[in-house]
């Protein structure tokens, strides 16, 4: 039986088969930049919510109406994680692999939410965690291999 090594410094990789896509790593690459993007942007969004409560518009009767100022510090503390995971997933670690497809998930759910106050900006925020989900569970090897 023969055992297969790789060079120094790359992750073992026994064959074609368990090798990642190069379009799932430049994803993942991508799904990084877009969630550091992301959670500056949240953060700033939660900012505006918290200092001024009429920053964003009242939707009348709608299921999940929350307070703006609620909004925004759901905005803020998810921008935040999300910021942190971003830097984590060009490190490589896969602590914010996980982390990240978790945060996706949520801000997918809370722009899902938010569809009334800001409905362009809610789809694509919605888009946006689709491909970050799709891009951290399809690299095998992470970013930074």
């Amino acid at each position: 039986m023969s055992t297969s090594t790789a060079p120094s410094g790359s992750p073992h990789r026994l064959g074609p088969e368990t090798e990642g896509s190069p379009w799932a790593a430049g994803g993942s690459a991508l799904a990084g930049v877009l969630m550091v993007l992301y959670g500056v942007l949240g953060v700033l969004q939660g900012i505006a919510g918290i200092a001024k409560n009429d920053v964003y518009g009242n939707v009348g009767d709608y299921v999940f109406k929350l307070d703006t100022t609620a909004w925004g510090w759901i905005h803020l503390i998810l921008g935040a994680i999300v910021l942190a995971a971003g830097f984590g997933i060009f490190k490589g670690a896969l602590w914010a692999r996980s982390v990240g497809v978790a945060l996706a998930t949520l801000t997918v759910i809370a722009n899902f939410m938010w569809l009334p106050y800001y409905p362009v900006w809610a789809i694509i925020g919605i888009a946006l965690g689709v491909f970050v989900i799709w891009a951290l569970c399809t690299d095998r090897f992470g970013a930074a291999a």
